[in-house]
Parts: structure tokens; sequence; C-alpha cells
């Protein structure tokens, strides 16, 4: 992945293959990066303070557990968590979603 790539990217070819908790940048624009993650399992409970984050989904179902409910999105949802908001993500099975976020993100908890 580099800047400004000029470079035409295939989000379903980048995942094919990919089966266990996989996350990364594939491009990025001014002072965001576009992430792709491959989830089949859980992630750990998390925030982030500097920005606010997107996810949409490109293939199965995203669980996004909050303090006080569980979302669910399907293939071509989004849901934004604002920067602060304690969160993991989770699937039944192999899911693949995109991030849309800063690229200086931090995540604590």
């Amino acid at each position: 992945m580099k800047n400004g790539q000029l470079e035409k990217l295939n989000l379903y070819d980048i995942s094919k293959g990919v089966s266990e908790y996989k996350n990364w940048v594939v491009s990025e624009v001014n002072d965001h990066a576009l992430r792709i993650a491959v989830i089949n399992g859980e992630f750990h409970w998390h925030k982030h303070e500097d920005c606010d984050e997107l996810f949409m989904v490109l293939e199965g179902e995203l669980f996004i557990d909050l303090e006080d409910k569980t979302i669910s999105l399907k293939t071509g949802e989004i849901f934004t968590i604002p920067r602060n908001v304690m969160h993991r993500t989770w699937s039944k099975e192999r899911t693949v979603n995109l991030c849309f976020e800063k690229t200086s993100n931090d995540i604590n908890g």
C-alpha cells in the first residue's frame, strides 16, 4: 500500500484466501486510512481516543458490541462508532469488513 497509489485495487481479491484474523491498511486518503479486516471470532474491547471509526461489511455478518447493546451489520451496511466509545467486534463465521479511520488512530482499552 502506498499513499496515492494510482493503482486499481480489488478488495475481494485482496481478502480472498484469508481465513484467520487479519487487519491491514489498503489505501490512504489525506489523513485517513482505509483498512480491510477479516475476522472469524472476537477482537478485544477497546476505544479510539482521537477519531471516529466507520465499519462497512463486504462479506458475512459483523457484530459490534457496545456497552449497552449489540449491532449486527450485514453485507453493504455501515455503522460509525464515535471516538471514546468502548466496543469490540466479532463474527460467527469468516467476515470481511472495511474500516475508515484516521491514519494516526490509537487503540486503548
